[in-house]
């Protein structure tokens, strides 16, 4: 079977490389809208947004309130929850319209990118420009996001009962999965690039996947730190309330709840585990800058190296600023950064995907 461009017409390399192409283009608009979103769902908990709208209207909930009596309705369900009763008591629907529309903007651009990525999926499939090897990784990214609205909802949830805030277990879970998405979307459009390099060793292509993990494990543990608003408290650096290992760590029983629920120690975790991708990056740096001098792969792992550098410096700063809002959103931007480099190197280490002698595009 002949490989095709169009429904029944064989393809050449060259329209192979113009379809992939095609589709790169459509994944980087995705990335952005992503990175958007991510972006505003940081600004929405900062502002203290997210919890403004209290139920989940996955269709109904585009249309937001267009008269006097339909705000006054979604705010008094707003007034129904503690958020409101212990720290908003008294808040004017005009200043209740300040943080709905936060809420509003990250809802809605999640429910666009979801067409962003079905209707091109289908006219790419359907008009046999799509490469039987991506359709399935494609169809997955598109199943994690709708698995990201619905843990949204989830850790909305957390907090309309009980608490004030949503739980920063969810909190940290919804932010990795976004991160995780943001990942596999950049893995697969940088697959579809012209390679000027061969692949790297294997060790090289593992370990350049290592230091993605250890960025998106760092991200998790930013998530539990914003949840907690741990960054608030122990404003030094480099010493921690006057110590390099403060004390009262393990505090709380059992032992490992302190992990995800003791700021403290969730800020320390997180500071450590901040020194430790620094390290592993620049030990890559190093290493690959010996192993294959003046190649592409040296030269993006020395660009990675100096961007978790930078990133470590936001931190810092972020910190000193006690979290300051403008501070936070750019420490969570350049850790989107970060994640998207390392996942284009990691991909970079491994070369472009194999142009198909068989057909892999046709329906």
């Amino acid at each position: 079977m002949a490989s095709t461009t169009d429904i029944g017409a064989p393809a050449t390399p060259g329209h192979i490389q113009r379809n992939r192409r095609m589709v790169r283009v459509w994944l980087y608009a995705v990335l952005v809208v992503l990175v958007a979103i991510v972006m505003v769902g940081g600004a929405t908990r900062m502002t203290g947004s997210g919890l403004s709208i209290t139920e989940w209207k996955p269709i109904h909930g585009v249309i937001p309130p267009l008269n006097q009596a339909e705000w006054q309705e979604e705010f008094e369900k707003y007034q129904q929850i503690p958020q409101y009763e212990q720290l908003n008591k008294g808040m004017t629907l005009d200043e209740f319209k300040g943080i709905f529309w936060w809420e509003w903007a990250h809802r809605i651009l999640a429910r666009g990118v979801g067409f962003l990525v079905a209707l091109p999926l289908v006219f790419f499939w359907w008009t046999g420009r799509l490469e039987r090897s991506l359709r399935w990784p494609l169809v997955g990214l598109l199943a994690l996001g709708g698995l990201q609205g619905f843990i949204g909802w989830w850790m909305v949830a957390s907090g309309l009962a009980e608490r004030v805030s949503v739980s920063q277990y969810r909190l940290a879970t919804h932010l990795t999965l976004a991160c995780i998405i943001i990942a596999a979307t950049t893995y697969i459009a940088r697959g579809l690039a012209i390679y000027s390099q061969a692949p790297a060793l294997r060790g090289v292509q593992r370990f350049a996947g290592i230091l993605v993990l250890l960025v998106l494990v760092q991200i998790y543990l930013g998530g539990l730190v914003a949840g907690l608003h741990a960054g608030l408290s122990y404003n030094t650096w480099p010493l921690m309330d006057g110590a390099i290992v403060p004390g009262d760590l393990l505090i709380i029983e059992p032992a490992w709840r302190n992990f995800f629920e003791n700021p403290k120690t969730v800020q320390f975790v997180h500071r450590m585990a901040a020194y430790t991708v620094l390290a592993a990056a620049l030990w890559h740096a190093f290493a690959m800058a010996r192993a294959l001098p003046g190649s592409t792969h040296a030269r993006r792992a020395w660009v990675l190296a100096l961007l978790v550098l930078g990133q470590a410096a936001i931190g810092v700063g972020t910190l000193l600023a006690q979290a300051h809002m403008h501070w936070a959103l750019l420490h969570q931007a350049f850790a989107i950064v970060v994640l998207i480099f390392a996942t284009a190197h990691w991909r970079g280490t491994k070369g472009a995907y194999p142009l198909p002698d068989e057909a892999a595009v046709r329906i």
